[in-house]
């Protein structure tokens, strides 16, 4: 009989101790943001100096040494806000380059606010796919969740459709905040057939704002959708969300709609679990709610091969923990806040 393996292996694609191997790497290009979303921005956040920033060549050798010896086949962008990133197209144009070498697709999450400006040039760089946060379509209550303005993000979403690139609306849903705002968005989304996935509350804010009350699980996302749409689970997927056809709740048959949840509190994906996160400051993470990465930044600069990144790499990810559904529930104690680890 074969042994369990305790140490990582040298070779072959990314994957940790469980068994769990990685596909999508999530790579956060800055820390800063110009919306102040209650989920995830501190108070008064403290941006970093820019060079202790990945520049433009690291983030680019990082990536093709995810893609072409640890079988990473899909990067995802993020922040804070990726498009405050002055070289994004050019990062997005240079990582195109690498599909021929395994990568399959890129992507990116947005608050959209700055997308309609560059929405045609990202599409013309290679960028496949778009998930944009939006957690209410009423001014109003957009401002007094991200203390920003909502029409700009409904022309980016505009621009971004008419560029060709496949779009995705993300809704955090908290307590007291927002819940109202599941069937207008959901009635929105559906008239613009959006894809829409609302997200359960994580303590990940860099506030303290998390309490277990606040949090909207899929059960009652659900229960509130369904007054006004036929709702059909879907079988699951390893993707993060569940899916369910929604349609009109007095025809007869399935919708076509689809609705997201992505149920991190109440029905956690961790033994799924493909990804891995670079920070904008070059620390991986292999867990959303790792307490603690692994600096890739000090020994990129110092000089380190592949050889000896790849090392680090391995090491880390084979070390990853069970997930959130194995730890206790309650804030993450860490120094890394959502708006320097992407989310």
């Amino acid at each position: 009989m074969n042994q369990p393996l305790v140490h990582p292996p040298e070779f072959g694609t990314l994957r940790d101790a469980r068994g769990r191997h990685k596909r999508k790497l999530r790579l956060s290009l800055t820390d800063r943001c110009n919306l102040q979303c209650l989920y995830c921005m501190p108070e008064h956040p403290k941006w970093l100096p820019r060079e202790q920033i990945l520049r433009r060549d690291e983030l680019v050798r990082m990536v093709r040494l995810f893609v072409t010896e640890l079988g990473i086949r899909e990067i995802r962008l993020t922040g804070g806000e990726p498009l405050l990133r002055r070289d994004v197209v050019e990062i997005v144009s240079e990582l195109d380059q690498l599909r021929g070498l395994g990568l399959e697709r890129i992507a990116m999450t947005s608050n959209a606010v700055r997308l309609a400006p560059v929405a045609q040039a990202l599409k013309g760089a290679g960028l496949d796919d778009l998930n944009i946060s939006i957690d209410s379509i009423t001014p109003e209550r957009f401002n007094a969740m991200t203390r920003g303005q909502v029409a700009p993000v409904l022309q980016g979403i505009s621009a971004a459709r008419d560029a060709g690139i496949s779009v995705k609306l993300n809704s955090v849903v908290i307590r007291g905040y927002n819940e109202d705002e599941v069937l207008p968005l959901v009635r929105w989304a559906y008239a613009e057939n959006l894809s829409l996935r609302f997200i359960e509350f994580m303590p990940l804010d860099g506030r303290g704002f998390w309490t277990q009350e606040k949090v909207i699980s899929e059960d009652e996302i659900l229960r509130e959708v369904a007054t006004e749409f036929s709702v059909r689970r879907l079988p699951r997927t390893p993707e993060p969300a569940e899916y369910f056809l929604l349609g009109p709740k007095d025809v007869k048959g399935d919708g076509t709609f689809r609705l997201g949840v992505i149920p991190t509190i109440s029905r956690p994906f961790c033994s799924t679990c493909d990804r891995v996160r670079l920070s904008a400051t070059g620390e991986l993470y292999s867990c959303l709610f790792s307490e603690k990465g692994r600096d890739l930044k000090t020994p990129l600069r110092a000089g380190a091969d592949d050889a000896a990144l790849m090392r680090e790499i391995r090491e880390h990810v084979w070390h990853k923990e069970a997930g959130y559904a194995a730890r206790p529930q309650g804030y993450v104690e860490r120094t890394v806040t959502m708006h320097r680890l992407g989310g």
